[in-house]
């Protein structure tokens, strides 16, 4: 549905987007992670047809952006980073205007507004002014225009960037209803959003892909997959306690909270029972023992940073 092949971009001697492949396939929901500067904009502007890349193809639904770029941009909802308008438009008629642009007429043009006004919940603020609506409000209108015309794939950058909680929880929940009927390639530097939404995660950093893989399989990767922590009232008597403990290779403290992590040695998780036995026999007094699941996070840093640490 989605598939860029080889893409390159040059900014003079800044080479912003260094080979980038990847496919993205129906019904998937690919989240494109990496920090700021890592190429995903960039990337994501040359499968929407708007920037030619220096090297490399792109195309949608089997159609090339730049030799085939009207059949593309027909398959393509797209929505750039901040969900730009025109603030002193109306949402109708921008949306309108919208309409126009895709060639919209007659019952299938009613058909789509009536959807779109609908499923984003558009009517109530159907005639203010764009530039006196929320940052979640604005977001919805470009959702609305990126829709509007039905496309099987999606293309959104950062679309929760700037939103608050509440705000990013509906905006979320709007592309997983969404992601249920069409493609969806979706960029974020907001870890949590790839649990969120993404069936599938590539993190990106200087222009390149560092790694391709499932959520799930990215928590794998984290040296807190397996780690139990807790809280203990005299952290190195738990440390003490515990040291030489079959199944166990080490220890970190938050610096923030004083949590004490307990790192797994090999691929089975630290036993939570035996852990809470060690420590009441050792007379060392603790709460809040739980298991950990794993960090993006963490994994993020080690991934595109050469001196990651916990």
């Amino acid at each position: 549905m989605i598939e860029a092949h080889a893409l390159h971009k040059r900014y003079g001697r800044l080479l912003a987007v260094d080979g980038i492949s990847f496919k993205v396939e129906p019904g998937e929901v690919l989240g494109f992670l990496g920090p700021n500067g890592a190429g995903k904009s960039t990337t994501m502007k040359m499968i929407a047809g708007f920037l030619a890349p220096t090297a490399g193809t792109a195309k949608v639904c089997g159609h090339d952006v730049q030799s085939d770029a009207m059949a593309a941009r027909r398959a393509l909802g797209y929505l750039p980073e901040g969900a730009p308008g025109y603030g002193e438009m109306s949402p109708a008629a921008f949306l309108g205007f919208v309409a126009d642009v895709r060639g919209l007429v007659g019952a299938r043009r009613k058909e789509r507004l009536d959807a779109v006004l609908e499923r984003l919940s558009l009517r109530g603020v159907l005639h203010q002014p764009i530039d006196t609506l929320s940052k979640g409000f604005k977001r919805r209108v470009g959702l609305a225009a990126a829709i509007l015309h039905d496309p099987p794939a999606l293309v959104l950058d950062e679309p929760t960037d700037g939103l608050d909680p509440n705000q990013k929880h509906e905006v979320r929940g709007l592309i997983r209803e969404l992601a249920r009927e069409r493609t969806v390639l979706l960029s974020t530097h907001i870890l949590e959003e790839v649990e969120a939404v993404c069936s599938r995660a590539m993190i990106v950093a200087r222009g390149k892909v560092m790694a391709d893989a499932t959520p799930a399989e990215l928590l794998a990767r984290s040296r807190y997959q397996g780690a139990v922590s807790l809280l203990a009232t005299d952290s190195i008597a738990a440390r003490a306690a515990l040291d030489g403990m079959p199944g166990v290779s080490g220890f970190h403290q938050d610096g923030d909270d004083g949590r004490l992590y307990v790192f797994p040695q090999g691929s089975k998780p630290v036993p939570l029972d035996a852990v809470a036995e060690r420590l009441r026999h050792r007379g060392v007094a603790h709460r809040g023992l739980q298991p950990e699941r794993g960090r993006l996070d963490e994994v993020f840093r080690r991934i595109t940073t050469a001196e990651a640490k916990p």
